[in-house]
């Protein structure tokens, strides 16, 4: 650190001596010129934020209890599946089956009789089932349901059905929008519902397709691909908790659920052996969600949004209610992370997202340059999940489905062991422990019910946290290598940061901010690109560019509340302007600092100033220092003004 700071004091009085006396070659301005100093980097802001494990034991340790031959036999000690729900008994205790005093059961699966249980799983036929622990939640639960069947749309009842009897990996691949029908060849995935037939409602239909699609040896271009598909199943039977906690479908609780006349075949006659939490529907669709969106991160936010739309499916369809599809969600991603984490498969993952990006790229004629544009190249009318801000707020909604938040609020977010590999390929250039962080500081608040298991599972929002931290703490130091391609070599993090750290940018990739930021400790630019498309995309502290380029898209101008400052060599400046007043341009509420590098004028799509336009680049408390160089697109002569507060362009033609 000390050598640094040498390094940095030598450096600033090099380029103060030069200065001195020295004007910007072409400009022209009234100002007095003076020594120019040099102001020191945003202060470091100590070590990152490193996120611990949770003081619990880990589904991802233990996911191999939770089997479904031990169903009848699962309890919250022994089934790590039962466990990570275990928030569900601040709803509903269920009764507790009695298994012969004296006799354990053994793990294969062959057990000995149980004392008969009393649940019937019809509530209120004068059988005590359980004990309802809330009734806010309960009543909030089943009323939600009772709604959302009442104004079901026949667009949704055709979606309900195709996502009740379709296969569960077959539908996800909606997702995929532009790369679906690809996905579907490449993995030979076929399905036998494609419509609701005439006679559904007396018929039950069994799809006779192939659900996730052919893999191992036999799919030489994608079995890789459907393995891994396949793989985050292991370890995941819902049957377990269903067994354990014993809440009966929404529609025995209430004759006001209307279920979807052409699923009424589909509905259990068995009461008893047919629990609604968790939705097993739910949790299958997640993990396969997750297990797509690892392979192609290119699509990971409208994977996990379709993965959460069929579990919502299952609500209106009346077969579930929503804390059914939320802890669904919750086991399917505990699942996802089990699998996913284990270093036994770190081969397969490899391997499954190396032949998905080879084969599809193949069959859509892209290569690594174009196939990220590809993949969201679809539009409304041809991909329901073209749309980013509806597919944000649909996320978001589901999470919770309006679940009353009678918790303890205000508790930071535990981050479950193995979760951050749900990132690894999306965010490639982050570390695991930035990972950790970036899933905490994206999590839901907590105190909604069901969702604050021990472990986090319930508060974590893959959507926010593909769209990068939520706040900062210490040094985030990111660095991007864009030989590497893909994400490494441009992303875009679209949440709003706050937090009292520092942002350090370096590598060769480009890293474009969105967010209506607000962090503290400064930004520091060392190499590769920072792209401001917002008013406040660097927050509230100094921003200090001592390499790279820093380009400034916002529609109103890139607006720092500290200093800027610009060290000479190759640092440059990209303000790209537009149509609309102050688009592209930086003003600087402290003091401007240009100690050298260049300032280049580009031009959003469809604009270009006239020959002899004068347009305020840059508006500053006190502007000091030069340009070397100073070019615009499209213009072979830019005059520039310099005065004490403000730099002017001319653009000559």
């Amino acid at each position: 650190m000390l050598i640094m700071q040498k390094i940095r004091s030598v450096l600033a009085a090099s380029i103060a001596l030069a200065l001195w006396g020295c004007g910007s070659s072409g400009s022209s301005d009234n100002a007095v010129t003076e020594p120019l100093i040099i102001p020191a980097a945003p202060a470091d802001q100590g070590a990152a934020e490193t996120v611990p494990l949770p003081a619990v034991p880990a589904f991802a340790d233990n996911a191999a209890t939770n089997q479904r031959g031990d169903a009848r036999y699962a309890t919250l000690d022994t089934n790590a599946g039962v466990r990570v729900l275990a928030t569900y008994l601040n709803v509903w205790k269920p009764l507790t089956q009695i298994v012969d005093a004296g006799v354990t059961a053994p793990a294969n699966g062959s057990f000995p009789a149980v004392v008969a249980s009393t649940w019937t799983g019809v509530p209120n036929d004068g059988t005590p089932d359980g004990t309802i622990a809330s009734s806010t939640a309960h009543a909030a639960n089943i009323d939600y349901v009772v709604k959302a069947t009442a104004a079901r749309t026949p667009e949704q009842a055709v979606q309900a059905y195709l996502d009740d009897r379709r296969g569960k990996g077959y539908s996800v691949t909606e997702g995929l929008g532009p790369l679906t029908a690809a996905w579907r060849t490449a993995a030979q995935q076929v399905t036998s519902i494609t419509s609701v037939a005439a006679d559904a409602n007396t018929v039950l239909y069994n799809d006779s397709g192939n659900n996730t699609g052919v893999g191992g040896s036999t799919n030489a271009a994608f079995g890789n691909v459907v393995d891994l598909v396949n793989l985050v199943g292991n370890n995941a039977s819902t049957e377990p908790a269903k067994r354990f906690y014993k809440y009966a479908r929404p529609y025995r609780w209430s004759t006001n659920v209307q279920v979807l006349p052409a699923l009424m075949p589909a509905r259990s006659t068995t009461p008893a052996t047919d629990g609604g939490f968790p939705s097993g529907h739910s949790a299958e669709a997640v993990r396969d969600a997750v297990a797509m969106a690892y392979v192609l991160p290119e699509r990971f936010q409208e994977l996990v949004t379709r993965g959460l739309e069929l579990g919502e499916m299952r609500i209106i369809a009346g077969m579930h209610s929503p804390l059914d599809v939320m802890g669904g969600r919750l086991l399917g991603q505990a699942s996802a992370v089990a699998n996913l984490a284990d270093p036994a498969n770190a081969a397969k993952k490899s391997a499954a997202v190396t032949q998905a990006h080879a084969t599809l790229m193949a069959s859509t004629g892209t290569n690594s340059d174009t196939f990220g544009a590809f993949a969201k190249s679809g539009t409304t009318a041809n991909d329901r999940f073209a749309d980013y801000a509806s597919n944000k707020a649909n996320y978001l909604r589901r999470l919770t489905f309006g679940m009353p938040q009678t918790g303890t609020t205000g508790i930071p977010a535990p981050v479950p062991k193995g979760a951050e590999v749900l990132l690894e390929t999306r965010q490639p250039y982050l570390s695991d422990a930035q990972r950790r962080a970036v899933l905490k500081t994206t999590a839901l608040p907590s105190g909604y019910v069901l969702l604050d298991d021990a472990e986090g599972y319930g508060r974590l929002n893959l959507f926010a946290a593909a769209d990068g931290y939520g706040a900062f703490s210490g040094n985030v130091m990111i660095t991007m290598d864009a030989a590497k391609g893909g994400f490494h070599a441009f992303d875009a993090w679209r949440n709003d940061i706050s937090g009292s750290g520092k942002l350090v940018k370096d590598g060769t990739g480009t890293l474009k901010l969105t967010g209506n930021n607000s962090w503290t400790g400064g930004t520091e630019l060392k190499g590769g690109s920072l792209q401001a498309d917002a008013s406040a995309a660097l927050g509230n502290g100094d921003v200090y560019v001592s390499g790279g380029t820093l380009l400034v898209s916002a529609a109103n101008g890139l607006k720092l509340s500290g200093k800027y400052t610009q060290l000479s060599g190759t640092t440059a400046l990209n303000l790209s302007l537009g149509s609309n007043p102050g688009q592209g341009t930086l003003t600087v509420a402290g003091t401007a600092t240009i100690a050298g590098g260049s300032l280049r004028i580009s031009f959003a799509s469809g604009y270009k100033p006239k020959a002899g336009d004068v347009i305020t680049v840059i508006s500053a408390g006190s502007l000091k220092g030069r340009f070397v160089a100073i070019t615009a697109d499209g213009f072979t002569n830019v005059e520039p003004v310099y005065s004490a507060n403000t730099l002017t362009l001319r653009f000559n033609a």
